[in-house]
Formats: C-alpha cells, sequence, structure tokens
C-alpha cells in the first residue's frame, strides 16, 4: 500500500473535508505561514491592553531581557506590565492552546472520530473535582494545581482501567468508559459546590470557566518541558499515529502493534491535556476545533496536523485571551469567550461542509 493510499484511507473518517493534493514542500509552507501568523498574533497582543504600549517600546523591553542587557534602563511600569505580566501571559496562552490542539488531535486520530476532544475520557471532570478539593480543603490539598493535576490524570487511568478486556482496550468500550468516570467526577464537583461556602463556591465556578488571570513565569518554567516534550514525541509519532488512524487490524497488518501505541499517545496526551487544564482551568473547543482547522488546509497526515494544530490552538487562545481582557473593564473569563467563538465556526463546518481553504 502506497503513502498515498494509506493517508487517502485517513479521509474515511474525517469525510466533511475536501483537501487538494499538497506536496510535503507546500505543506512546509504553509506550517512556516502559520508559524509568521502566531508570531505576528503574539506580539499584537502584547501591544493590546488596558494601559497602551507601542511597538517599539515592547521591542525595546523584550529585547533587552532577552539579552541580558541592563533591566534598569527600562522605565519601570512598562517593564512590569509588558515583561512581568502580558508576556508570561501570551506564553502560557500558547503552550495551553497548543497542548489542547495537539492533544484533540491525537485523540481524534486513535479514535477515528472527528467529534472526539481532549476531554472525552474524563481528564477534565477529574482535573475540575481535584482544583475543587483543593479550593474546599486548603489544609489537606495544600496545592490546588497538583490535586487538580492528579486527579485529572487519575480519571484517564480509571477510564482505561475499566475499558481494558482480555488484554484489549476497544475504542467504543474506552470512550463509554470515559464517559461515566466523567459523569461520576462531574457529581462529586456539583457535591463539592452544595458543601462549600460563598467564597470556596465563586473561586470553583471561576476556575471551571478558565483563565490566564494569574499568570507567572513560574507556570511558564512548569508548563514548557512538559508540553514541548510531550509534543516532539506525539511528532516524531506522527506516522505511527496515521497508522492507528486506519484502524488496529489494518495497524496490525503493517506490522504496528495498536494497544502499545494506542497507549502511549493517549497517555501523553492526557499528561499534557491534565498539566495544561490544572494551571488555568477547563477552556472548550480549543481541542475540537483546531485539528479540524489544521486538516482543512493541510490533509490528514499527522505529521503536518500534529504542530499546525500547536501552532493554530496558540492562536486561537491569544485572540481568544486578548478579547477576554481588553472588551471589557472586567475581565471575562476565557473560557466563555473560546466558547462564543467556537460553536459558530462548527456550525460553518456543518453548513460548508469544510469547503477547501486552500486550493
Amino acid at each position: 500500500m502506497t503513502e498515498t493510499t494509506r493517508l487517502k484511507r485517513l479521509l474515511e473518517h474525517f469525510d466533511y473535508i475536501d483537501v487538494p493534493e499538497f506536496s510535503d514542500y507546500r505543506k512546509i509552507i504553509m506550517l512556516l505561514v502559520i508559524a509568521g501568523i502566531l508570531f505576528i498574533t503574539a506580539i499584537t497582543a502584547v501591544v493590546l491592553g488596558a494601559y497602551d504600549i507601542t511597538i517599539p517600546q515592547v521591542y525595546r523591553t523584550i529585547l533587552t531581557h532577552i539579552t541580558f542587557g541592563d533591566v534598569s534602563n527600562l522605565e519601570k511600569l512598562h517593564n512590569t506590565i509588558v515583561w512581568d505580566i502580558r508576556v508570561p501571559r501570551i506564553l502560557l496562552t500558547i503552550f495551553v492552546g497548543g497542548a489542547l490542539a495537539i492533544a484533540g488531535a491525537v485523540f481524534q486520530g486513535v479514535f477515528r472520530n472527528p467529534l472526539v476532544e481532549p476531554y472525552i475520557l474524563g481528564v477534565s471532570s477529574g482535573a475540575a473535582f481535584g482544583a475543587a478539593l483543593g479550593i474546599v480543603f486548603p489544609a489537606i490539598f495544600f496545592s490546588t494545581q497538583l490535586s487538580a493535576f492528579a486527579f485529572g490524570s487519575l480519571a484517564v487511568v480509571l477510564a482505561y482501567m475499566l475499558a481494558r478486556v482480555r488484554g484489549e482496550t476497544p475504542i467504543v468500550t474506552l470512550i463509554l468508559a470515559g464517559v461515566i468516570i466523567g459523569s461520576i467526577f462531574s457529581a462529586l464537583v456539583s457535591l463539592l459546590k452544595y458543601i462549600s461556602d460563598d467564597t470556596a463556591l465563586r473561586e470553583i465556578v471561576f476556575w471551571l470557566m478558565g483563565g490566564f488571570y494569574y499568570a507567572t513565569w513560574s507556570d511558564i518554567w512548569m508548563i514548557a518541558p512538559v508540553v514541548i516534550i510531550g509534543f516532539l514525541i506525539l511528532w516524531a509519532l506522527g506516522w505511527k499515529l496515521n497508522i492507528l488512524s486506519m484502524g488496529d487490524d489494518e495497524a496490525r497488518t503493517l506490522g504496528v502493534n495498536p494497544e502499545k501505541y494506542k497507549f502511549i499517545v493517549v497517555a501523553i496526551a492526557t499528561a499534557i491535556t491534565a498539566f495544561a487544564v490544572s494551571l488555568v482551568g477547563i477552556i472548550a473547543w480549543v481541542g475540537l476545533m483546531m485539528p479540524h482547522a489544521s486538516r482543512m488546509i493541510l490533509g490528514p497526515d499527522n505529521r503536518f496536523i500534529i504542530p499546525a494544530s500547536f501552532m493554530m490552538g496558540g492562536i486561537y487562545l491569544i485572540i481568544c485571551d486578548t478579547l477576554a481582557r481588553t472588551v471589557t473593564s472586567a475581565e471575562i473569563p476565557v473560557g466563555i469567550i473560546a466558547s462564543i467563538l467556537g460553536a459558530p465556526y462548527l456550525c460553518y463546518l456543518l453548513r460548508n461542509k469544510g469547503r477547501v481553504i486552500f486550493g
């Protein structure tokens, strides 16, 4: 079976798109264009905000820091706003958006279902329960982020154990197990809301809506290694993911152990999703939409979908977060903006059957 034939087989599971046959060279050019858009979007987001700062001031501040220049020569207010507040926040949106988008691409490929998202196995409900425990019982669960990450990961482990039958993990059974585990943790979150006081309840609600309010450089140092390593591994396994997308029988025929590689890619995608959610709360739609947008541009090959999804996830969340902090004087939770913008996008896909963007 030729490479072209194999890739065409992938389209059977994503028949809402009609992508022209592009050479790898042209796809690389498109990736570079997307990277340029990501850079421009990030710089624009640094400039925009309640306090007006010009592009030269932003450039001077960032250049001074990355070249280890004399920070004392910078205006203190500009340095604080640009380097201590806006830059780490924008970097965090890139890493979180990228993590959710590539996790969505992986889950959609493994489960061969275009409606699958990173939260399908209950990671969001588990993380929400862990965060709620940290908020309601701070003396026991001293770190909300750690608790959210632990319970998010636990939810997926429980779903995987529940779905495993005689050494195999059927896709449909795994999805159903994820729904069951997610429902249980959602019920437990509701229970914690019921018994919490007004202050804790408000904090839980804001966490569930997602946001980058308190982004710091320490968050970047925590999430960057996890997401970068996970991204590189998944990118290297892009061709294996292509084969997994054809089904278990086809994968075995081509000499790939589907159980082994499904476990590896799902575990990595779960880890980066749980880490992202533990830092900023639940942000919907990114992991569902951005892989679709990437396929519309580049086709079904996961070797290109994974990097494209990462960058487009970052672009989308930067736009959502910039709107969240600039539209009104009071910051809107970014999860609300992401959902408002996300629903019409999927309606467009549904109505237009994914008409080609390029070509």
